[in-house]
């Protein structure tokens, strides 16, 4: 499963990006960043995003989809460094 490139959620449903550079537009349950939209249409960086969501407290997003029940937005964050990155965008 894709990894959140904002989070490090593991668990998006399709890649954030697709080969050819389209955002997917899901919205990541963890952080509640929409590919394709904050990016793209927004112009907001995934670092950017990321420095916004730690500064909040790292709260889960979603109302509908429960966090995992051990669940540590630190430690998830400890994946970017192992995450595959996201697919170039292509314009």
């Amino acid at each position: 499963m894709p990894t959140c490139p904002v989070c490090a959620y593991p668990k998006l449903e399709e890649p954030p990006h697709a080969p050819s550079g389209g955002g997917s537009y899901e919205i990541c349950p963890c952080c509640g960043f929409q590919f394709g939209v904050d990016d793209d249409d927004k112009g907001i960086t995934f670092d950017q995003a990321r420095e916004k969501w730690v500064k909040g407290g790292m709260k889960w997003h979603s109302k509908g989809i429960k966090a995992p029940k051990i669940w540590d937005g630190a430690k998830q964050l400890e994946g970017l460094k192992t995450a595959k990155p996201p697919a170039k965008k292509h314009k």
